[in-house]
């Protein structure tokens, strides 16, 4: 790796080998009764070429060293627990002991692990999969998502219907409704449904399964049984034309599969659905869909569970951030209302808050990081979740509920980094209409007046989304190993900042955002440790368009990287993976061209002089590989000193192990040429 004069010692940044075998926590489980909490800690294979999961058990109390539970080549996810304490997880493991016509299909499926100890059992499994699971508290069925071929009728006809399409080796699929891809993969040929399990485990025979509906496409995440198992909640989509697509939260009677009622309206998207304790009613997001005129807002939402003519109220109606992830507590309030846990983005950060249905009262229980994976004791007197922040990966913290501005606890688990190489503050400025801005700063420990480090600035992805957690695939830690201050602003369209945040940036995405984002640097390079001489600037997806819009904009950079970024955005409007939110705010591009000719990179190649590396999965649907080879063609057209990094397997996101080595060794190797003024070197393997 490239390093600056002045580097720190080395770390784990430091040496891309070290960095990428660091575990990785993700996912949170407790069980019903309060006495078990169980993560997934991914890490590298034996041969080093995937990541793989592994369930471990961390103590609640936070008395007890965490201990591994689950080791598979394969690896697990998505731990959840039945009431009895069986704790069920999703792999594609082979099973320990074969039938005769049972063939190894790596497809997920439902194990279980018994609460006493034991081997881990397949529960539950289907011709295509399973892709999602919900428990009840207080009873032993189990929904699951899982996809029929069209004409399947159940099981078992699928899994005729599959054969017959391996062995003639048919892999094509008939769409007849839209969409066809879905961020890094295709949808279909099967149709997702929702199906409902009663105690799988206690039966002796194939256990009876309920059919609960279509769920049309696996877009909209989010499914819950009420707590004695009666009813299922899940996220599915309605409409055919493009713009008509939108989410919906079907709600169905899980022993019958008949269908109550259906929450939808012809102007917002429902998804992310909790029962409250008594099971009668559902806490949802409710997210306005986006106009010409306006971005979307979220707000969370109660509803009557099987009242259609309930058409629900909002439960923040004054609340001017984007709220997720609702919680229930098992034990209402003292009023006898719902009281919800969510998380929200804010100022940097992404806080808890309690929220109190009855009276309205809303408390911000935490004043840094950001949390995910909420968890609540049986009791609703502790709180578990996942806490991260810029400057520490997640961790399974605990909390108390009912103390705002608590610190957490944290619970012993492996995934510590060590010492990171440098330290974390925060710029000010303000922007030309008054608006107050911030961003973060990641200093390389060697970094001072006499040493002044070289500046990346790192425009994040969305566009409407905040820096305030751990990235593994754009962590700001491995440039500043490399002796690179990264700057992480939060520009207009930036969640976190209240609705007007977004307005700002809205009928222009290079407008506001890229003044907001030269702000902060010019504020930034002020210090007197930072060198205004040595600059470079780096962004993906929404990134990647601000790189391209800088490049065409501005040659104050030393060089510019751009990964997975948009380039031409009339072109690119009718070939991402969902074409309907592109037309709903920039318009039909054989009507109104207004916006794209407005924000679209391209038409201004010919002013590109700043060097660039641009990066590219061909696998990416949500910015197809177009773009990439557009904006190749053109630096090459224009003579532009510029690299282009392929990868052929990989989608939006770089996600295999040893590419991911590349992409940070190249970014880094490409800097140090143009920024540092070191002669290039091809890094290994390329």
């Amino acid at each position: 790796m490239p390093e600056s004069p002045g580097s720190p010692e080395s770390s784990a940044f430091s040496d891309l080998t070290e960095f990428i075998a660091l575990p990785r926590i993700s996912s949170l489980a407790l069980s019903p009764d309060g006495t078990r909490l169980v993560t997934v800690v991914s890490e590298l294979s034996a041969d080093r070429t995937r990541f793989v999961g592994a369930l471990w058990e961390v103590d609640p109390a936070g008395e007890r060293p965490a201990r591994r539970l689950t080791r598979s080549g394969r690896g697990e996810s998505a731990p959840g627990f039945l009431p009895d304490g069986t704790l069920l997880f999703l792999s594609s493991r082979p099973v320990a002991d074969p039938g005769e016509d049972e063939d190894d299909k790596r497809e997920a499926a439902l194990w279980s692990l018994p609460a006493d100890g034991g081997e881990a059992s397949r529960l539950l499994t289907g011709p295509g999969g399973i892709g999602e699971y919900a428990t009840a508290t207080g009873a032993s069925r189990i929904a699951l998502a899982a996809a029929l071929l069209p004409g399947a009728a159940d099981a078992e006809q699928d899994a005729q219907l599959r054969e017959a399409r391996e062995k003639a080796k048919v892999t094509a699929i008939l769409h007849e409704s839209v969409p066809v891809r879905y961020w890094d993969h295709d949808l279909g040929p099967g149709v997702p449904r929702v199906f409902t399990v009663a105690d799988p485990a206690a039966a002796s025979e194939p256990p009876a399964v309920v059919d609960c509906g279509e769920r049309r496409i696996s877009l909209y995440e989010g499914m819950a049984l009420s707590p004695d198992g009666s009813l299922v909640a899940y996220a599915a989509a309605v409409g055919t034309l493009p713009d008509e697509l939108r989410g919906v939260i079907v709600i169905a009677d899980a022993v019958t599969g008949k269908q109550l009622r259906v929450l939808e309206s012809p102007d917002a998207e429902f998804a992310e659905p909790a029962f409250t304790p008594d099971g009668r009613h559902l806490v949802c997001v409710r997210e306005r869909r986006i106009t010409w005129d306006e971005p979307g807002d979220l707000t969370l939402w109660l509803v009557d569970a099987t009242d259609p003519a309930d058409p629900g109220h909002d439960l923040l109606p004054d609340f001017d951030n984007w709220p997720h992830s609702p919680v229930v507590s098992p034990v209402p309030g003292e009023d006898g209302t719902p009281v919800v846990y969510f998380t929200a983005d804010e100022g940097g950060h992404a806080p808890v808050f309690r929220l109190s249905a009855g009276s309205g009262a809303l408390v911000r229980l935490t004043t840094s990081g950001a949390y995910s994976d909420l968890a609540l004791s049986p009791d609703g007197g502790i709180l578990y979740a996942l806490r991260s922040a810029v400057d520490s990966p997640p961790a399974p913290v605990r909390l108390d509920p009912a103390a705002p501005g608590g610190e957490p606890v944290p619970l012993p688990c492996p995934g510590q980094v060590g010492e990171l190489p440098g330290s974390l503050t925060e710029v000010h400025t303000t922007a030309e209409d008054g608006t107050a801005l911030r961003a973060w700063l990641v200093l390389p420990s060697a970094a001072g007046a006499d040493t002044p480090a070289p500046l990346l600035l790192w425009v994040h992805g969305g566009p409407q989304t905040s820096w305030n957690a751990w990235h593994w695939r754009w962590n700001p830690w491995v440039a500043a190993a490399a002796g690179y201050a990264v700057l992480l602003p939060d520009p207009a369209l930036s969640t976190g900042y209240g609705q007007e945040m977004h307005e700002r940036g809205w009928a222009h995405w290079g407008g506001a955002p890229y003044q907001d984002v030269m702000a902060l640097t010019d504020a930034a390079l002020l210090r007197g440790d930072l060198d205004p001489a040595r600059t470079a600037m780096m962004g993906g997806s929404y990134g990647g368009y601000m790189a391209n819009w800088i490049a065409g904009h501005t040659d104050r950079f030393k060089a510019i990287v751009t990964h997975a970024s948009l380039w031409n955005m009339s072109a690119f409007g009718g070939v991402t993976d969902f074409p309907a939110y592109w037309m709903r705010r920039a318009g039909d591009p054989l009507v109104n061209t207004e916006r794209y000719d407005l924000e679209s990179p391209h038409l201004s190649a010919a002013k590109i002089s700043t060097p660039m590396l641009v990066i590219h999965g061909d696998k990416d649907y949500r910015v197809p590989i177009g773009e990439a080879l557009a904006l190749w063609n053109d630096l090459a057209r224009f003579e532009v000193p510029a690299k282009f990094l392929y990868f052929p397997d990989e989608g939006h996101w770089i996600t295999k192990p040893n590419n991911i080595r590349i992409w940070y060794a190249t970014v880094l190797g490409f800097l140090a040429h143009h920024v540092l003024g070191e002669e290039w070197q091809r890094p290994e393997l390329l």
